[in-house]
Parts: structure tokens; C-alpha cells; sequence
């Protein structure tokens, strides 16, 4: 049976990157497994447990599994209902004969399962790191260039007062940079269950060790040491509690979040022709009307974004589903959403990439846009330059309403260009100020201090490029995403 004929996750053979896959791949959970058996044989070793040179050499030489080694486990695993303990101790043994009656001395399951978990979240956060540092890289790029191109602004999605088209990047610059933030303190907090028993009492290490805790806490900082964690958790019941998993997927689920405000904002800006996503020259935007050209990789992104920012919800009834010092229904859920969580958040990375790599900005399109609402926004300013002259502000105030209430039902009634300004310039009232009109409609006198504020926190010395300093070399390596799909 081929691959065609049986269900695969759209997540592995459609969008996520082989680096994510391969950490999550059945042999690289196998053969971590057999890593940390090697790992505790070495520890226990060292603090003089009868342990022989030939078996740590066996079981280092055969970390990686062979095709042949899962088909030993499979056999194992399915006469004992036991992936672990049975089943790949079993395999293990089988090419490490030498050492077959030490894998796993005083261990539970969860020695190896947990452990690996916790180096594949490790593993995992520290692929999606950079490349999110480089999406933020480009936008901030991105920001600076266009710092001062006037755009409408919205609030309630109604046209509001100007700002720029850097300013609107640097906002989703900002909030990718507090994902960033949020990830790295999750991946910075990360420990290690290492060797805790049963339970988390350490007993059976306990009567291994003759009752000696020092050669236990050294067992602990020897794991730790060798699979690369600053410590342990001072706490564990049977496995490491599941906040942790917690505590991951709601970091990754706000970041899920986030894109899909950021994309929202672009599809937006698509439908009104001002910026767009790449698109490239033989793309095909609609199969029924050639002449669209849909966001769909923003719209892809906004998909995944929406399921990676649910999954917290499984990881927070898992935890919370824990009885006492575990139960088992976890076991299959983790099996699920964790992979998951890891490779929709790759594959939104390596699409937005794409996306902040290429967008497309129609500066024409954008003026005239803004210059549909700009002459009620100016009125204000032309209310304060009349009082300026000596006239009753109220006075003005009435006119002007009377004046935009024209100028609006031309627009929505008639379905033609807002003549506002030139109501004004017919209107003697305002004679005082017709020579100055054109001046204060000047779409670079409503944007406030936006390319100021974009400079601060965008620019060379700004706040984001010192937050990417652990990131540079990888920035400065990086290639643009190309999709395949």
C-alpha cells in the first residue's frame, strides 16, 4: 500500500519544514530514547555501578533505530502492550547484547519518554526561534522603508485618522516581538525530568545506590550535563508535570494569535488594492476568474494560525485531567497535539516569511484612498485657522457640518468623489482661509510622529534590533522562504 492510499497529516506532507519533521519523526523519538539509556548506563557508571566498557560502547554504537530495530520493537510491543519498557528495551537489547541487563537500570517509562519529550520541545522552540527573528527582521526593514507613506488609518474598520504604512508594519513587528519574547522565556525555563523513579521519590535509585542521595543528585546533574539542561525539576510525580506542556503551547498558541491579526490586516489591505502579498507570474488566483488574486498564503497562514492557537486548549485539559501522580490519558493526546504545535507554528513561519519577504505596495492606490476621506479629517484644522482669524468656533462648526453632510451624500448617494474642498472654496463664509486650503490637505500634516516612532523602535539603534542581537548571524545567513505548495 503506497503512501496515496492511506491518511497523512497535511501538516508533514504539505507545509511544515524536514527539519521540524525530522524531530518529531518516529526514529529520532527511538533513537533518543536509546540516547538517554546510554546517557544513564555512562552516569551510573561514573559513580561506580558494575557497568562494562563493552556494554556503553554496544549501546552507543546502535543509538540510531534500524528499519530491522522497529520491526523488533513492533513484534515486542504488540505481544506486551508496552512500547518501552518491553518493546524497545527488548530491540535495544537484542543489538547491545553486552548491555541488554542494564538499559534502564532503576528507571521508569518515563525516564526515557519524558526526557526526550522535553529535548524535542527544546529542540523544537530553538528551529522556530531564529526564523521568527528573521520575520520580524524583515518587517522591521519593511517598516522603515515606507515610515512615511501616509495611509488611511481605521478603527470599528471605519476610515480614521492617518498613519503610515510603516507605522501599521511596526505594529505587527511589535507583536510578533512579544511572541518572541514569550517563546524564548518558555524555552529558557525548560529543565529536565532526568532519573526521579516511579513516582518521583527516587526510591528505586535509593536501593540502587545503598541509600546514598548524593550519588543520586550527581546522577541528576551528570543527565542534565549530557543532554545539554541547566537542571532538573525540583518536583516530579511520575512524569514532569504537564504545566510544562502548558506553558509551551500558550506561548506557541498566542503566536497563532498573532498571525492571524497580522494577516487579517493584510488580506484587508489585498481587497482594497493597496498592499498584497507576492504573487507570482504564473500563479493562478482563481480557476473560474483569471483575473483574481486571492491571499492564499495569508489565508493559509490565518488556517494554521487558527488551529495552532486552540491547541492550548488540549494541552490545558491534560494537565488539568492529571490525577494524583499521572494517568495515562495523556499519553495519546500528547501524541497528537505536541507534533502539531510544532508544525503548524514551522509552517506559519515559513510562510509568513514569505509573505513579509515580497509584499507588494501600491503607493498611487493608497493616496487616493486616503484622499476619498481626507477632506473631513482636515476640517478640524480648518475650524482651528478660522478661530485663529478671529471667527466664533461654532460658527465654523456649523458649516462645516452642514458643508460634510453634502459632501457625504454626493459620495454614498450619487456615488461620486467627495467635493467637500471645493464646497469650501465656493462657500464665502470660509474666504478667509481659501488660500491655504490646498496646504492643510497635505497628507503628511495628519500622520503625527509616525516615522519618529517607527525610527525608535524599528531603526538601526531601535528596540527591536537590540532585542535581535542573539539572532544577528542567523539573520545575516538567512535566504528568502520559497514555497513549494
Amino acid at each position: 500500500m503506497s503512501g496515496n492510499d492511506t491518511y497523512q497529516t497535511p501538516l508533514a506532507s504539505r507545509y511544515a519544514s524536514t527539519q521540524m519533521k525530522t524531530i518529531f519523526s518516529a526514529r529520532t523519538r527511538a533513537s533518543t530514547w536509546r540516547q538517554c539509556w546510554v546517557w544513564l548506563a555512562e552516569a551510573e557508571k561514573e559513580l561506580g555501578l558494575d557497568i562494562s566498557d563493552e556494554a556503553i560502547s554496544q549501546m552507543k554504537a546502535n543509538i540510531t533505530m534500524t528499519d530491522k530495530d522497529f520491526e523488533v520493537a513492533a513484534v515486542e510491543e504488540k505481544k506486551r502492550r508496552h512500547d518501552v519498557m518491553e518493546a524497545h528495551v527488548h530491540a535495544f537489547g537484542q543489538v547491545a547484547p553486552a548491555a541488554a541487563g542494564i538499559i534502564h537500570w532503576g528507571a521508569t517509562s518515563c525516564y526515557v519518554t519524558d526526557n526526550a519529550d522535553l529535548i524535542f520541545l527544546r529542540d523544537g522552540l530553538d528551529l522556530l526561534l531564529p526564523k521568527l527573528a528573521v520575520i520580524i527582521h524583515k518587517l522591521a526593514k519593511f517598516a522603515v522603508e515606507y515610515r512615511s507613506m501616509p495611509t488611511l488609518g481605521f478603527t470599528h474598520y471605519q476610515p480614521a485618522q492617518l498613519i503610515t504604512v510603516g507605522r501599521r508594519a511596526a505594529q505587527w513587528a511589535q507583536d510578533l516581538l512579544m511572541d518572541l519574547e514569550d517563546i524564548t522565556k518558555t524555552r529558557e525555563d525548560l529543565r529536565y525530568r532526568g532519573a526521579q523513579g516511579t513516582t518521583g521519590t527516587q526510591a528505586s535509585f535509593m536501593e540502587i545506590f545503598h541509600g546514598d542521595g548524593a550519588k543520586i543528585d550527581k546522577l541528576n546533574e551528570l543527565l542534565c550535563e549530557k543532554a545539554g539542561f541547566p537542571s532538573c525539576y525540583s518536583i516530579s510525580t511520575q512524569t514532569y508535570t504537564r504545566k510544562v506542556d502548558l506553558r509551551v503551547a500558550n506561548a506557541l498558541a498566542a503566536f497563532g494569535a498573532t498571525v492571524q491579526r497580522i494577516t487579517g490586516d493584510i488580506r484587508h489591505l489585498a481587497s482594497q488594492k493597496e498592499i498584497e502579498e507576492p504573487f507570482e507570474k504564473d500563479q493562478i488566483g482563481s480557476s473560474a476568474m483569471a483575473y483574481k488574486r486571492n491571499p492564499m498564503r495569508c489565508e493559509r497562514i490565518a488556517g494554521l494560525g487558527r488551529h495552532l492557537a486552540n491547541l492550548n486548549k488540549d494541552a490545558s485539559d491534560t494537565y488539568a485531567q492529571q490525577w494524583f501522580e499521572r494517568t495515562l490519558d495523556d499519553s495519546a493526546i500528547r501524541r497528537i497535539y505536541i507534533p502539531e504545535m510544532f508544525l503548524s507554528a514551522d509552517a506559519i513561519c515559513m510562510t509568513l516569511d514569505n509573505v513579509v519577504s515580497g509584499l507588494v505596495v501600491y503607493p498611487n492606490k493608497i493616496h487616493s484612498r486616503l484622499m476619498e476621506e481626507l477632506p473631513f479629517m482636515a476640517t478640524e484644522n480648518i475650524i482651528m485657522k478660522l478661530v485663529s482669524l478671529g471667527e466664533s468656533r461654532q460658527d465654523a462648526h456649523e458649516e462645516i457640518r452642514v458643508l460634510s453632510h453634502q459632501a457625504s451624500d454626493v459620495v454614498k448617494k450619487e456615488g461620486k468623489n467627495n467635493d467637500l474642498i471645493e464646497r469650501i472654496k465656493r462657500t464665502e463664509f470660509f474666504k478667509p482661509v481659501w488660500g491655504e486650503v490646498d496646504g492643510l490637505l497635505d497628507p503628511v500634516n495628519f500622520i503625527g510622529r509616525c516615522p519618529e516612532q517607527v525610527l525608535k523602535y524599528c531603526g538601526e539603534n531601535g528596540e527591536i534590533q537590540e532585542a535581535l542581537k542573539p539572532y544577528k548571524k542567523y539573520i545575516e545567513e538567512s535566504e528568502d522562504v520559497e514555497l513549494t505548495v
